[in-house]
């Protein structure tokens, strides 16, 4: 497992991998500490290109992520964080699209549950996903994390 901190303009992001690809992406708001964990190799270099695509996206010039990606969860999480990642950059949609997208209308509230398990935030844009009401819902990364994210791809006016 590799280890990598990235500095963003939302804080101190770490990104985690393995040899198959990203299997974190995590934001400051969203853990206790940064704990590096012993088995973990702290080193910069299977991040190279994630940092430079987190840059061009900060930057407002990348709207489509393409490093290879390894979350791990259960099929039906991996079948959410999928549909989550044909959220076009600079649109929202609805925990009830997402259910309706994976053929599962009646799974709202797991897609829900699935969604704040996404381990991979910002790659795997869970935060585009709003409440039915148009509504900023809850977000592990903090709502004026998700706020800013969706300002920044131009999905909500800047205020």
């Amino acid at each position: 497992m590799y280890c990598h901190f990235y500095s963003s303009p939302l804080g101190r992001i770490r990104l985690l991998a393995n040899d198959d690809g990203l299997t974190g992406l995590t934001l400051p708001t969203q853990r206790v500490d940064d704990t590096v964990q012993d088995d973990w190799q702290v080193t910069a270099e299977p991040f190279i290109e994630c940092c430079r695509q987190l840059d061009a996206y900060f930057a407002g010039t990348l709207t489509e992520f393409t490093v290879p990606l390894a979350p791990k969860g259960t099929a039906f999480q991996q079948q959410v964080w999928k549909a989550l990642c044909s959220v076009p950059y600079g649109e929202t949609c609805s925990y009830k699209a997402i259910a309706e997208a994976i053929n599962n209308p009646k799974a709202v509230r797991a897609v829900g549950a699935a969604n704040g398990k996404n381990p991979i935030a910002i790659i795997v844009p869970c935060h585009r996903v709003i409440g039915s009401n148009g509504q900023l819902t809850g977000y592990a990364g903090g709502v004026e994390s998700k706020a800013f994210l969706l300002k920044l791809e131009g999905a909500l006016a800047s205020s």
